[in-house]
């Protein structure tokens, strides 16, 4: 059977004829497909959506001359329809990937600035002798003897304070599995700025 009788059987849906059509250019078709996908998987896939679609529409089949060239030619915008899907595929997620990393940065940034508005509320209500420690040792660098120093205390007494701004901050952050990394990410930076960075 040459390949326009094939074409005809198949418009009056013989099925045989159908198989015919497929055995004979199936693995052209793969080979030639898979020199644009350079994955025979992918082109397999693509050929055998082709003769799917070419079964369900075959009464509107109109080939009146090679049937070899039709059938490349309709591979050949499969493969382009199929490439230009998956661009859309893959530029839609991308756009989801970025959109999820915009809004896990700007969740961070808030979780962060309500970390820091709860530790100033939570120093604010230390005792002002215990607050005035734990500044001049995070905030402005002093050691503890500096500060015994400064104040005038023994360095067991600027020890005690730092205990309780510690204990006091650690109650106010029970819930929060992360505080360590917090408090050592804001309690141990040096800021000549007491009033902004805490």
């Amino acid at each position: 059977m040459q390949d326009l009788e094939l074409i005809i059987a198949i418009k009056k849906d013989d099925r045989s004829a159908f198989k015919m059509l497929f055995k004979k250019y199936y693995g052209d078709l793969v080979s030639y497909i898979t020199t644009y996908t350079g994955r025979k998987p992918a082109a397999e896939d693509i050929v055998q959506q082709l003769f799917v679609t070419l079964w369900v529409k075959r009464n509107e089949l109109n080939v009146t001359k090679s049937v070899k060239g039709y059938l490349y030619t309709v591979a050949h915008r499969a493969y382009i329809d199929h490439y230009r899907s998956n661009k859309r595929r893959d530029a839609f997620f991308d756009e989801l990937k970025e959109k999820a990393l915009r809004d896990s940065i700007t969740e961070n940034k808030d979780a962060a600035q309500q970390r820091i508005n709860k530790l100033k509320q939570i120093v604010e209500t230390l005792p002002p002798k215990c607050r005035e420690v734990l500044e001049l040792n995070k905030l402005s660098g002093l050691r503890y003897q500096e500060i015994a120093n400064h104040l005038g205390v023994s360095i067991k007494t600027v020890e005690s304070q730092m205990r309780i701004a510690y204990q006091k901050i650690r109650e106010g952050f029970e819930n929060d599995t992360s505080i360590l990394i917090f408090i050592s990410q804001v309690l141990m930076a040096k800021s000549k700025k007491v009033t902004t960075s805490i």
